[in-house]
C-alpha cells in the first residue's frame, strides 16, 4: 500500500507549495525572538546610583567633573560604581547646607569622613543610560531587583503551562487553528503591554504572552515538518530554528535603534499582525487530518499541493481513500507518552535533554558574563555562534544520522565546561576557546533535540509529545539563574562542574534512543515500538485504497 510519503515523492517533497509554507512559518519563528529573549533589552540594568537632593547644584557651583562629583558624593565609589554601597546606599547628609567645602565636602559637613552614616535611596536613583527599560521606569534595583527576576520567571512559567495546554489544542483541533488563535492572543497581549502603567499588569501580560507564544512556535515547527517529505524534514527543521537566529540579529538591531522599551515592544509586536494572514495562505497538516479521519480535507490539500507544485497527480492516486489501521481517528492522551516501553524511554530521555540544553545554553551565557561589556555586541556574538552550529548539523546529519552527532554535541559541551573549570585563570585564551566550543556544542544539541523529538512520536500525539518534553526546557530556564548565581558564591567555576555532569549524562542517554535517519514519520505507537528492530523504514498504518469505477 502506498504511504503519504510515497504521494509526496510523486507530487513534490519540497517544491513550491512546501517552500511557500516554509517561508511564511519562518516569519513566525523569527517573530518569537522578542518574547523569548526580550528581557535582555526590555529589562536591561544600566549603571545607577542614589539620587541625592542638592548634589547637582553643589557640583555646578564647585565646577566638578562627573568623576569628581561621584568621588565626593557616592559611597564606596571606585571609578566604576560596581559595589552594592555605591548603587544602593547614599550619605545621610544635607547637600543643600551652606558653607560646604568644594575640596572636602563631607569633611566640612561631619568632620570625620569614616563616620558618615549611610541610608537607602529614599529619593530614587540616577541611571547612566540614554534610554529606558523596565528597570529604570519602575526602579527594579537594590531591594526590588527580585522583581525583574519575577518578570522573566513569569514568562517561563507561561512557557511551561502553554507547552502542555497549547500542545493538546494543536493535536485536538489542528495545527492551523492553534497557530491563528495563539498569534492573535500574542499580538493583543503585546500591544496591551505597551500601555500598561503598573508593574503588576505588565507581569500578568508577560505571563499570558509566554502562555501562548512558545506553543505557537512549536506548532509551527510541527506543521513545517509534516508537509515535506522525509528527505527534507531535517533540513526545514534546522532552517526553521535558524530563522529564530535571524530574528535575534534583527531584534538586536531594532533594540540598538530604539533604546526605549515601550516603543521597542510596540515596534516588534505590530509586524506580528500580518501573521494573521496565515488564515488564507497556510494549509492544515494533511498528516494531522489523516490521523483524525478527515479524509476528504486531506485529499483536497494533497490535490492543491500537486497543482501548486505543477505536478500531475498519478492516475492511480486520484481516487485514493484514507483508512486508519484501527478504523477511526485517534485522540491524543498524556498516558500514551509513557504507556509502552519505547515510548516511555523516548519521553524520559527527551525530557532530560530538553532540560539540559536549556540549562547549559543559558547558563554558559550567564557565566561568561556577556552583559559585562557592550550589551548589543554581546548579544550579537551570542546570536552569530548559532549559524555555524546549524551548518555543522546540516553537513553531518545525513552522513552519520541524528543520534551520534547529537550525542557528541552534548559530550563536547560537557567536556568543554570541565576544561574551562580546570584551566587556570591566567590561561584566559584557552578558557575563552573552550567556552566558545562548549557554546557551539550545546547550540547544536538544542537544535537537534527539537527536530528529533518530532521524529520519535506518532502523528496523532506528535505535537503533544513535543510540548510536554520541551516543557522541561522552561523548568531549566527558571532554575538556571539559581545554579549560576548561588553556586558561584561557593566557587566561581562550580556551576561549570554542574553543567559538565549534565552534558556528559545527556550525551550518554542520547545513545539509547533509536536512529531516525531516513525513516518515515511514525503514525502509530506500534511504529515507535518497532523502531529499534527495523533496518528499513516500516510502512505506515495509514493506507491509501484506490477506488476504481466500473466501465
Amino acid at each position: 500500500m502506498p504511504t503519504l510519503d510515497d504521494i509526496l515523492e510523486q507530487i513534490g517533497e519540497f517544491d513550491r507549495f512546501q517552500k511557500q509554507t516554509f517561508f511564511v512559518l519562518c516569519l513566525l519563528s523569527a517573530a518569537f525572538t522578542p518574547v523569548y529573549v526580550g528581557v535582555v533589552f526590555f529589562g536591561f540594568i544600566p549603571e545607577h546610583r542614589c539620587f541625592s537632593p542638592g548634589v547637582a547644584e553643589l557640583s555646578q557651583r564647585c565646577g566638578w567633573s562627573l568623576e569628581e562629583q561621584l568621588n565626593h558624593t557616592v559611597p564606596e565609589w571606585d571609578g566604576h560604581g560596581a559595589g552594592f554601597g555605591s548603587r544602593c546606599r547614599r550619605y545621610e547628609v544635607d547637600w543643600n547646607a551652606t558653607g560646604i567645602s568644594c575640596t572636602d565636602p563631607l569633611g566640612s559637613l561631619v568632620g570625620n569622613r569614616s563616620t558618615v552614616p549611610l541610608g537607602p535611596c529614599r529619593d530614587g536613583w540616577v541611571y547612566d543610560s540614554p534610554g529606558t527599560s523596565l528597570v529604570t521606569e519602575f526602579n527594579l534595583v537594590c531591594e526590588d531587583s527580585w522583581k525583574l527576576d519575577l518578570f522573566q520567571s513569569c514568562v517561563n512559567i507561561g512557557f511551561f503551562i502553554g507547552s502542555i495546554s497549547i500542545g493538546y489544542i494543536a493535536d485536538r483541533f489542528g495545527r492551523k487553528c492553534c497557530l491563528l488563535n495563539t498569534i492573535l492572543a500574542n499580538v493583543v497581549c503585546g500591544i496591551l503591554l505597551v500601555f500598561m502603567p503598573t508593574y503588576v499588569w505588565i507581569v500578568i501580560l508577560r505571563f499570558l504572552q509566554g502562555l501562548v507564544s512558545k506553543g505557537c512556535w512549536t506548532a509551527g515547527y510541527i506543521l513545517v515538518t509534516e508537509v515535506v517529505g522525509p528527505k527534507y524534514r531535517r533540513m526545514v527543521g534546522i532552517l526553521y530554528q535558524m530563522a529564530f537566529s535571524v530574528g535575534l540579529l534583527v531584534f538586536d538591531g531594532i533594540a540598538y535603534a530604539i533604546p526605549h522599551w515601550r516603543w521597542l515592544q510596540l515596534t516588534v509586536t505590530l509586524p506580528s499582525c500580518f501573521l494573521l494572514l496565515y488564515y488564507w495562505c497556510l494549509p492544515e497538516s494533511p498528516r494531522w487530518l489523516i490521523s483524525q479521519g478527515k479524509n476528504d480535507k486531506a485529499m483536497k490539500i494533497i490535490s492543491d499541493m500537486a497543482k501548486k507544485n505543477r505536478k500531475k497527480m498519478p492516475s492511480h492516486f486520484e481516487g485514493i481513500k484514507f483508512e486508519e489501521e484501527d478504523g477511526g481517528k485517534q485522540s491524543p492522551s498524556f498516558i500514551d507518552l509513557v504507556r509502552t516501553p519505547q515510548m516511555r524511554r523516548n519521553t524520559l530521555i527527551l525530557m532530560y535533554n530538553w532540560f539540559t540544553s536549556s540549562v547549559l545554553y543559558q547558563g554558559l551565557i550567564m557565566h561568561m558574563g556577556l552583559a559585562a561589556g557592550n550589551m548589543y555586541l554581546d548579544f550579537l556574538y551570542s546570536a552569530l555562534v548559532e549559524f555555524p552550529a546549524a551548518f555543522i548539523i546540516i553537513v553531518t546529519i545525513d552522513r552519520v544520522g541524528r543520534r551520534y552527532p547529537w550525542a557528541v554535541a552534548n559530550l563536547v559541551a560537557g567536556a568543554s565546561c570541565l576544561v574551562v573549570a580546570l584551566v587556570p585563570e591566567d590561561m584566559h585564551w584557552l578558557r575563552v576557546i573552550a567556552s566558545c566550543i562548549g557554546r557551539m556544542g550545546i547550540t547544536m544539541a538544542f537544535e537537534m533535540v527539537c527536530f528529533v523529538n518530532t521524529e520519535l512520536y506518532p502523528t496523532y500525539i506528535r505535537n503533544l509529545g513535543v510540548m510536554v518534553c520541551s516543557s522541561l526546557c522552561d523548568v531549566g530556564g527558571i532554575i538556571v539563574p539559581f545554579i549560576v548565581y548561588r553556586l558561584v558564591e561557593i566557587w566561581h567555576d562550580l556551576p561549570l562542574i554542574v553543567f559538565s555532569v549534565l552534558g556528559l549524562v545527556a550525551g550518554g542517554l542520547v545513545l539509547l534512543l533509536p536512529e531516525t535517519k531516513g525513516r518515515v514519520l511514525p503514525e502509530t505507537v506500534e511504529d515507535v515500538e518497532n523502531f529499534h528492530g527495523q533496518s528499513t523504514p516500516k510502512a505506515k498504518k495509514i493506507y491509501f485504497h484506490i477506488q476504481t469505477s466500473e466501465v
